[in-house]
């Protein structure tokens, strides 16, 4: 845990640049050593700029050191007559000197330490001196207990969240790194103070480490834990308890175990027999079932509403929450980067963090509700998991990137961004990409369009001469009849026909049935298809409308009705009919392959002028010579 943090301290970026020595070190601390004395301000001001940045070579601090330099500074802060520039100077100095661990923070003096810890606590101080001021004490924290007690007792806990609610960044993020580094080494009764504006806050933050540090998180589940087994009862009987309840007493015990398989199939764990096994990966680890149960617990009728809802539906469609509680936590987990070092460079940071005493559960009670409104938006099935879990994925990082002030407004935000916005987003973000584009690239683009266009035509056809085996539909769901239908090689004739169950490629010879292509008048797909006219609005029927098309032929306007086994195979074939009609694509898979060709194309064309800017206008073409009195002599003798 203290390794995470002891980071937090250097997350400011250093713009300054270490100064090369034009003398030797020791000439060189002896002449900064002089010249911070210097009653000239502006003398005094460049050495300590100087020597900040000199100080972070070894050998001249030490030089520096040897000569007293640091009760120089000291006396500099004790003073408290200089204030702006050259405090900012002299603390920054005395901060790269101290990381060298020449001398201990125990050696500071009381006057000094007063002095920090008011430039802190006044209000209107210029805030690179507060950050420096709050970095100091991050670091004298956990050199000793007394100077651990100085400043807990000197500096407030309202102070510090004073500083979290500022704008600047990197002042919030050294307040954050203090008060981490106070919860560190504070005693478990410390940890609970309560502060009247921060509520448990140490308590808050003790949660906020625990997550961070990824203790749950790296842990696997024990299947031999009694406790850990009894939080998956819990979660079963939660959600099915006047189930189980039923059937405690009057069943046996052989009854009672193919209950449970049933109910943890229910609940959406991969291994009903032994969904412990489901835990076992680490990372989520324990976290992931952390995360169930406090759901449970604490949105007890949004937990039921959940399981219950998709239990009552076909496995097909139904949204499983253990697998999606699962991989909903490895992806908050990835996404707050999780149990990771800080990052010296990090910008990120969420005032979220401070407003809850469980935040990560309180987080994922939000997530998890999303992902079953998305799964329901997307209308997914089960094969459809990973697509409904990266756009939940985007409506989390779309919402932080808002830097919500609290759980209730992210909440409110992220369940604005459905999936409807999310596509539209996608389109906007690919239409601005294209803007963006130098405008050779753009007439590139236009050019090579007809081409692959053309490309996705053949492939169409081709699919359609490889043909595809359709089920007939009755009106009692009888699907067990089967019928072939296939494009001659010519481009002419449709051939179609009933095969026998087993039957996957039938010869074209083989299927009696023919449609000349010229004789085909119109494509009619959904609600427009004949066969589709009289189905009610159930759910089955919508996802068979969906697949639906027709087509009509002959003078006497004669249908030939498909359903399509997938949406897949739905848009190839009306896309492959509308080139044999010359009619436009208009499928979504065309628009999406269309993408990709064009993207992966623009690519390769472009590969040899990486990293060159392409201008928006061609050059100027040169004005013609004055004359034309000249030659170029190709002999062979030309080298």
């Amino acid at each position: 845990l203290a390794g995470s943090w002891s980071l937090l301290n250097r997350a400011e970026i250093k713009n300054g640049s270490i100064l090369r020595l034009t003398t030797s070190p020791d000439q060189e601390a002896e002449r900064l050593h002089n010249g911070i004395r210097s009653h000239n301000l502006d003398v005094k001001a460049d050495s300590l700029k100087k020597l900040a940045n000199l100080s972070r070579d070894i050998t001249f601090a030490q030089e520096f050191i040897n000569r007293n330099g640091l009760k120089q500074l000291f006396l500099i802060v004790e003073e408290g007559n200089d204030t702006g520039e050259i405090l900012a100077h002299t603390l920054k100095a005395f901060m790269e000197l101290m990381e060298h661990d020449f001398v201990s923070w125990e050696t500071l003096s009381p006057a000094f330490i007063k002095k920090i810890v008011r430039y802190v606590n006044t209000g209107g101080m210029d805030t690179s001196i507060q950050q420096l001021s709050l970095s100091i004490l991050e670091n004298m924290v956990p050199s000793s207990r007394h100077l651990f007690e100085l400043v807990k007792r000197e500096v407030t806990l309202d102070r510090l969240l004073t500083h979290l609610q500022v704008t600047n960044q990197q002042l919030q993020l050294k307040a954050m790194a203090l008060l981490i580094a106070l919860l560190l080494n504070a005693s478990d009764a410390e940890r609970r103070v309560r502060s009247p504006r921060a509520g448990h806050l140490g308590s808050r933050l003790g949660s906020l480490t625990a997550f961070i540090c990824g203790l749950l998180m790296r842990t696997p589940m024990d299947p031999y834990s009694q406790e850990q087994r009894e939080l998956l009862q819990f979660l079963r009987h939660s959600a099915f308890e006047s189930e189980s309840e039923a059937s405690a007493g009057t069943v046996s015990a052989e009854r009672r175990r193919s209950v449970c398989v049933t109910e943890f199939r229910k609940l959406g764990f991969q291994n009903h027999s032994n969904p412990a096994q489901d835990l076992h990966r680490a990372p989520p680890g324990l976290l992931a079932l952390d995360n169930m149960v406090y759901f449970s617990r604490h949105c007890p009728s949004a937990y039921s509403r959940f399981v219950l809802e998709n239990s009552s539906r076909d496995d097909k469609h139904e949204c499983p929450f253990a697998r999606s509680s699962i991989q909903l936590t490895l992806a908050l987990c990835e996404i707050l980067h999780v149990g990771e070092p800080c990052s010296e460079t990090a910008q990120a940071f969420y005032l979220m963090f401070f407003g809850q005493d469980h935040f990560f559960q309180e987080l994922f009670c939000i997530c998890i509700q999303l992902q079953n409104k998305t799964w329901k938006e997307m209308r997914a099935t089960q094969e459809d998991f990973d697509k409904v879990l990266q756009v939940v994925r985007e409506q989390i990082t779309r919402t932080l990137s808002l830097k919500p002030t609290s759980l209730e407004l992210f909440k409110t935000r992220v369940n604005a961004l459905n999936y409807s916005e999310i596509l539209r987003l996608r389109q906007t973000e690919r239409m601005h990409q294209e803007e963006t584009l130098a405008v050779p690239v753009l007439e590139l683009r236009e050019r090579l369009k007809p081409e692959l266009l053309e490309l996705i035509r053949q492939q169409r056809l081709l699919r359609l001469c490889e043909g595809t085996l359709f089920r007939k539909i009755s009106s009692r769901r009888r699907q067990d009849k089967l019928w072939y239908c296939r494009l001659s090689p010519n481009h002419k004739v449709l051939h179609y026909g009933d095969v026998e169950q087993g039957v996957q490629s039938p010869a074209i010879e083989s299927l009696p049935e023919k449609i000349p292509v010229a004789d085909i008048k119109e494509l009619l797909v959904g609600r427009e298809c004949p066969h589709m006219k009289e189905k009610g609005s159930g759910k089955h029927n919508k996802d068979v409308l969906d697949l639906a098309f027709s087509i009509s032929y002959d003078v006497e306007e004669y249908y030939l009705n498909f359903i399509a086994p997938t949406r897949y195979e739905f848009c190839l074939w009306t896309d492959g009919l509308n080139v044999l009609l010359g009619r436009e694509l208009t499928s979504e898979r065309t628009q999406s392959e269309l993408d990709i060709l064009l993207s992966m194309e623009l690519k390769l064309r472009l590969l040899d002028l990486e990293n060159i800017s392409i201008p928006d206008a061609p050059p100027p073409v040169p004005k013609p010579p004055s004359n034309l009195n000249f030659c170029y002599d190709f002999s062979p003798n030309e080298q």
